[in-house]
């Protein structure tokens, strides 16, 4: 009987104590995003609700952070110098795994949320991303190239970060709005959320977006991927039809 009883409490427990923790019911506003000739950009809302176990919100505050974050690529960095008066690529560093496109949105500052390992752990914030940079280089020399990485994605719009992107309301609905730039990559995208209490992420959930191109770029884009000699050589052949059609043209005027 007693083993049966301790059967039964470790079958319960698990249950019991989840069922103590908020959960995230999470969505956004598209879960598919088409490139084409005339994209200029797109506006994901990421919003949802807080599931409180009977129904009652805390009096302690509760925080949410959301991550949107693009296919990992490999990505190499090169560092421009002024050598005799010229500039030019002097040292480089290749990452292996860098995410394509990564923003962050908060109700608070991220260092006001978590710590660094809370932060690390999830990676959130630009300063706490996983980039993987390749063997040989000192770690002074990864910090420096990580951190032109991270500026020059951010000069691109494809690093981002908002301390206060995210709004709660009556610390049940929250919403934030990430912003996807032109020239993203297309692929499959994750939106994360976070809910943090006291320093520590309590609940989580994932939703995918998915990113692609139609119509014509479709087909230049898998062009250049499928017949890649045939794509060059075509390029190359259109590039001096067109400077030969310009200069017939100038010279008849």
């Amino acid at each position: 009987m007693r083993l049966l009883r301790a059967l039964a409490f470790l079958l319960i427990a698990p249950l019991v104590l989840g069922a103590s923790e908020p959960k995230l019911v999470p969505d956004v506003s598209q879960r598919e995003i088409e490139i084409r000739y005339s994209f200029t950009g797109a506006e994901l809302l990421l919003f949802g609700a807080i599931l409180y176990p009977g129904g009652r919100v805390p009096t302690d505050r509760v925080d949410v952070a959301v991550v949107v974050k693009g296919p990992v690529q490999p990505i190499l960095v090169r560092e421009k110098q002024k050598v005799a008066g010229i500039w030019m690529n002097v040292e480089s560093e290749r990452f292996r795994s860098a995410p394509s496109f990564y923003a962050v949105a908060s109700s608070r500052p991220v260092s006001e949320l978590v710590d660094e390992r809370f932060a690390a752990i999830y990676e959130l914030g630009l300063q706490n991303l996983q980039l993987s940079p390749g063997a040989g280089a000192t770690p002074e020399e990864r910090r420096r190239f990580e951190a032109g990485l991270i500026e020059l994605q951010q000069r691109h719009q494809l690093y981002k970060e908002d301390p206060n992107g995210v709004e709660i309301t009556d610390g049940v609905l929250y919403r934030a709005r990430i912003n996807i730039p032109a020239r993203v990559q297309v692929g499959n995208y994750t939106a994360e959320t976070f809910l943090i209490r006291d320093g520590r992420v309590i609940a989580a959930a994932v939703r995918e977006i998915r990113i692609e191109k139609l119509g014509f770029e479709r087909f230049v884009a898998e062009a250049a991927d499928r017949w890649s000699l045939l794509y060059g050589v075509v390029a190359v052949a259109i590039s001096l039809f067109l400077g030969w059609a310009a200069s017939a043209i100038f010279r008849r005027g």
